[in-house]
């Protein structure tokens, strides 16, 4: 099947997306070319090639097929090649990072095709495997046991069945078609990741607005935390992105607490920004307008509004 696909493209000057230390072109107009076919290579599959042909059957319900491509194939821009071929070329549809010098900041197939479609800054930010991919696919597991800084043991110790078992059946066929097990799965996986990298980005844009960063102080002690009052037009699950936002205002360090509507009543829920203890929203437990109070002390609701009551009870939570 062909079909068009849209995108929105942020572009940065000279209508070029700058990723690591090469300079990549975006195509100015909302319409990528139309893809017939995915090529990835042939034999072992692993993590990049599989997502990499994931995120682009998003918007391209193509068949996969897993060979050696031509000439004519890598000319071709209808047909897509990821993690093969020796050429990354995105006007022409080809996604292959094993070209790249030896000592390149670590970049795989994957990483290409979210850079193509102008979202790869924005997975950087809110999926913190991303990384991790890139440098167990371009490293190999020594290197990326000791940049996190765990031995290689610990390492294996985290896959998943889940990735073995897609993994062997993806790399079991030298082809996939839609309706077939394998594809389904993996066109779901790529639908959820580019639909959770937009709709994100979405939500962070609009609470952006209208959040607030509040200076409180208790005796000599001075604290931050983030607050974002109840405005109609923002979704429901606008108070999903309110950690994100405290990373993009670069204060993981000072917010030590996330302040927003609660969902279920009209007043305001209140939790620890990475479970800083030196909250203790426990410490509320007998106040009046507070009717959930967690006995760990992570989180409490209370149906206050007046922003004075809400930060007399964080510095009332706050331990010394």
């Amino acid at each position: 099947m062909i079909i068009m696909i849209s995108w929105i493209v942020r572009e940065g000057e000279a209508g070029k997306y700058t990723i690591f230390d090469s300079t990549f072109p975006v195509c100015s107009s909302r319409c990528h070319p139309m893809i017939s076919s995915i090529i990835t290579h042939p034999g072992g599959a692993h993590k990049d090639d599989f997502l990499a042909c994931s995120v682009l059957l998003h918007d391209n319900p193509v068949s996969i097929f897993r060979r050696e491509p031509t000439d004519s194939d890598l000319a071709d821009q209808s047909i897509a090649v990821l993690d093969v071929g020796g050429e990354h070329e995105s006007m022409r549809m080809n996604f292959d990072h094993h070209q790249f010098p030896r000592d390149h900041i670590p970049t795989c197939a994957l990483s290409l095709v979210l850079q193509h479609l102008g979202i790869y800054e924005d997975a950087r930010e809110f999926c913190p495997w991303l990384e991790v991919a890139e440098w167990f696919d371009c490293r190999g597991p020594k290197d990326t046991a000791e940049w996190l800084e765990m031995d290689r043991e610990t390492l294996g110790k985290l896959n998943s069945p889940l990735d073995i078992t897609l993994l062997k059946n993806f790399a079991a066929q030298t082809e996939h078609h839609p309706g077939e097990p394998i594809w389904e799965v993996m066109r779901m996986i790529g639908r959820d990741l580019v639909e959770f990298i937009t709709n994100l980005r979405s939500r962070l844009d609009m609470a952006s607005q209208y959040t607030e960063v509040w200076n409180l102080k208790k005796g000599d002690s001075e604290f931050k935390a983030l607050f974002l009052p109840r405005i109609d037009s923002l979704p429901e699950d606008a108070s999903g992105v309110l950690g994100y936002q405290v990373k993009a205002l670069g204060l993981e360090e000072e917010v030590l607490a996330i302040i927003s509507p609660d969902s279920r009543g009209v007043g305001y829920g209140m939790r620890r920004f990475n479970d800083d203890a030196r909250l203790d929203f426990s410490e509320l437990a007998e106040e009046t307008d507070v009717h959930f109070a967690h006995a760990r002390g992570f989180i409490a609701k209370t149906s206050a509004v007046e922003v004075s009551r809400l930060q007399t009870l964080l510095v009332q939570s706050y331990l010394n």
